[in-house]
């Protein structure tokens, strides 16, 4: 009898796998994007020494948002929260579904029993199985959620986020979104580490069900441990959670950069020249639509108070270089890509000589300060 039950639960979750609405193609003209703070209300989340998981995540969220509206027009930015209230997975999952969103970025943070020492660092997952154990105590802790609401067994097909036999479902998830989620995924990992200074834990595919909800590319951030010291202080100060904001805002910058490319509503693509005068550095604000041009990144790595020769060897033998003006100082850049990858595998071979050496960004000929 448990072996027929057990059967006729998998397959219910394969019919609704395969319910799941189909991608929606063609051009659209707005951009829709969820930003999920987890837990709230009556659900703290997880608790460190002075702070609680609820508070840190809804106010990264709100910044996150306040960014994204900030630069970009043709974006709709919609909140599972924007207060300190209990929303259940499932409605969480239905605002994003219903509005046929484009991404859904669902904010966290970790923590481990304090009777061990707890690790730090920033995860971002996408839905798929665990591939760890710690993988599957970040799902269950997270999935422990439904426990506050009424009937969750039968309005979740009856699964228990504490039954590791409950997971299996995720095994025949419909995986349509999952190339974008994991490319997401990648851009926000890489932006966490390398702009907010976060130590590297990857990404990661683990079950969660707010993930196996949504119609759309889907990643769950942890912003990172709440149960370590360090992470508790960086995540609860005003600096941390604008910095982590920024970082996740740059990552997705990036993705509505690549979505808009593919889906041909970029009407123009510019290029960098050799040199920059004082006057085509411009201020983000004044390039705040960026579905009409393309952003290049290079790598500064010296500044001078006169032009340098093509072989100085104060270049220290690298090639293609170039450089802009400002005031009276020569700055100079190498690199010249709009791939955040490969731009940041240049600056680590640029640091090898010149240590202090940084990402810049470039819309055409004007930089964006």
């Amino acid at each position: 009898m448990r072996h027929l039950a057990r059967t006729l639960f998998v397959l219910l979750l394969i019919i609704i796998c395969f319910a799941l609405p189909e991608p929606v193609f063609g051009q659209k003209t707005q951009f829709t994007v969820v930003i999920d703070p987890g837990h709230g209300g009556k659900d703290p989340g997880a608790v460190g020494a002075t702070s609680k998981e609820k508070d840190i995540v809804l106010a990264v969220g709100k910044k996150l948002g306040d960014l994204i509206k900030s630069s970009h027009s043709d974006v709709k930015v919609l909140y599972t929260r924007d207060t300190d209230k209990f929303v259940e997975l499932n409605k969480r999952a239905e605002i994003g579904n219903k509005a046929h969103a484009d991404l859904f970025i669902s904010i966290h943070c970790n923590a481990l029993d304090r009777r061990r020492t707890s690790p730090q660092g920033v995860e971002t997952f996408v839905l798929g199985l665990h591939r760890s154990n710690d993988n599957l105590e970040v799902a269950k802790s997270e999935n422990s959620v439904i426990l506050y609401e009424q009937d969750y067994s039968t309005k979740y097909q009856g699964f228990n986020p504490n039954e590791p036999e409950s997971y299996i479902m995720f095994e025949f998830m419909a995986d349509q979104y999952l190339q974008q989620s994991v490319s997401f995924a990648t851009l926000v990992q890489n932006r966490l580490v390398n702009n907010s200074k976060r130590v590297n834990r990857n990404v990661r595919q683990a079950g969660f069900l707010v993930l196996r909800e949504v119609a759309m590319p889907s990643v769950l951030v942890e912003l990172g441990y709440i149960s370590n010291p360090t992470d508790e202080k960086f995540m609860k100060s005003a600096n941390g959670q604008a910095s982590l904001a920024n970082s996740i805002y740059l990552a997705f910058k990036d993705y509505k950069r690549e979505y808009d490319k593919k889906n041909n509503l970029l009407t123009s693509s510019t290029s960098s020249s050799n040199r920059v005068s004082q006057a085509d550095v411009v201020s983000n604000e004044e390039v705040n639509v960026l579905d009409n041009v393309e952003v290049l990144y290079k790598i500064q790595f010296l500044t001078s108070p006169r032009k340098l020769s093509e072989n100085a060897s104060q270049l220290k033998g690298l090639n293609a270089v170039s450089y802009y003006v400002d005031g009276k100082t020569y700055k100079y850049t190498c690199g010249d890509t709009s791939n955040w990858n490969e731009i940041n595998n240049t600056l680590r071979a640029v640091r090898k000589r010149f240590k202090d050496a940084f990402i810049v960004e470039f819309v055409g000929d004007k930089r964006v300060k």
